[in-house]
């Protein structure tokens, strides 16, 4: 499930981007964007919980080092490609 709030956070960034070099408003798609990306950080937490309460400590240290170091990365990226909408005044 992860993944795909977590694709859907991506594709709306970049909505974000290109309606913003355009010089459209783009507010919608920021919104979705950082909510589908906080999304993917509560799915993400989600599936680690069930492995804690399923026991299943291979898939918990298979998994969760590499994709938390990647999920942080994500965040932010996410956060600095959203901000560039609100810096920039959309045309009118």
């Amino acid at each position: 499930m992860w993944m795909f709030f977590g694709t859907i956070a991506i594709v709306t960034a970049l909505l974000n981007m290109i309606w913003t070099a355009k010089g459209k408003n783009a507010k919608w798609f920021r919104f979705i964007s950082l909510s589908f990306t906080a999304l993917t950080l509560c799915a993400f937490y989600s599936a680690n919980a069930k492995w804690i309460v399923n026991e299943d400590w291979s898939a918990l240290s298979d998994v969760t080092p590499a994709t938390a170091k990647s999920l942080w990365v994500c965040t932010i990226v996410s956060i600095a490609i959203n901000s560039v909408s609100l810096f920039k005044d959309p045309k009118k």
